[in-house]
């Protein structure tokens, strides 16, 4: 195994590398991973072009060892190059999927999905026609958590907005929720029998191709994939991803219903949905609006127009 320092590469390798960083110009983001974590895999020259371009191109090592893979597989020998031959087919990555029976599905097309971070805001927006929310509440008090929890289902329950509970699955379980939406970082410890066993729908948060091809392995309800763009709501260990890598997830999980998500707002919604994910995610955009009734229905004709 080789890091990116090691590897060397002919004249003609080199060009198709520049060839290929230019081409998919439109999915450059911030390269977050150290040279001396790049490592490589395999010495065929299409896997290290591949590779190499995805280097430059800011994708983290395990997605571009996933896309090198996949390309490798289409055409292993250099001299069928093609650089148009990005993969835009699941079955083209091989992906694992589990016996497992499938969670209850959800819209294809959730709408406007607001993020909220206490129940209050649930009681504001559940009458004003939000397609989705998500309750966010952060705390280290157990009963306030819970408390939160039913106050949100409670204030739900009457309107025909999709409640989804964010990491407490145990509570959204207890208090009948709509759904849990996992990070993650929570796939680990969650018991997903149990939450598919109590009929709950499944969301869970992606940052790029391993992290989505990981969620597909649950079969959930619906894949959210982010950040679009940069947020301060929480520190991303990832860059944000942009349009253009958007469009790309998007296309590839063509069959699934999914939500783009961080920092969208009245400017961008409509370049998010231009790229075919189905439903797009806000939180400042909503709660940080004096006018958020005004906000959503602005927010709302994106959708309508779609």
């Amino acid at each position: 195994m080789a890091s990116i320092l090691d590897i060397s590469l002919t004249d003609q390798e080199r060009t198709l590398v520049d060839e290929l960083r230019h081409r998919y110009a439109d999915l450059q983001i911030e390269q977050r991973d150290f040279q001396e974590k790049f490592t490589f895999l395999e010495n065929a020259s299409v896997y290290k072009i591949v590779k190499l371009a995805c280097w430059h191109l800011g994708f983290v090592n395990q997605d571009a060892e996933l896309i090198a893979q996949a390309w490798l597989k289409k055409s292993p020998k250099l001299a069928d190059f093609n650089l148009q031959a990005w993969p835009i087919e699941l079955s083209e990555f091989s992906p694992q999927i589990s016996n497992e029976p499938a969670f209850l599905s959800c819209p294809k097309q959730l709408g406007l999905y607001v993020v909220v971070p206490n129940a209050q805001w649930i009681r504001k927006l559940a009458p004003t026609g939000v397609d989705t929310l998500q309750l966010r509440f952060k705390s280290d008090d157990p009963q306030l958590i819970e408390q939160e929890v039913i106050a949100a289902i409670e204030y739900a329950k009457n309107f025909p907005c999709h409640l989804f509970i964010n990491d407490h699955w145990q509570l959204a379980i207890k208090h009948k929720a709509y759904g849990v939406h996992l990070g993650q970082e929570d796939l680990d410890e969650a018991n997903f029998q149990e939450i598919q066993q109590a009929g709950l729908r499944l969301g869970i948060s992606s940052h790029g191709y391993a992290e989505m091809l990981r969620a597909l392995a649950y079969h959930p309800s619906y894949i959210a994939m982010g950040a679009i763009f940069p947020t301060t709501l929480k520190d991303m260990e990832t860059a944000p991803q942009g349009l253009g890598r958007l469009k790309k997830y998007a296309a590839l999980l063509k069959e699934y219903s999914t939500v783009g998500i961080g920092g969208i707002d009245q400017h961008s919604i409509k370049d998010v949905l231009a790229t075919g994910v189905g439903s797009a995610a806000v939180v400042r955009a909503v709660t940080q609006e004096v006018d958020y009734v005004k906000a959503i229905k602005v927010l709302k004709n994106y959708f309508s127009s779609n």
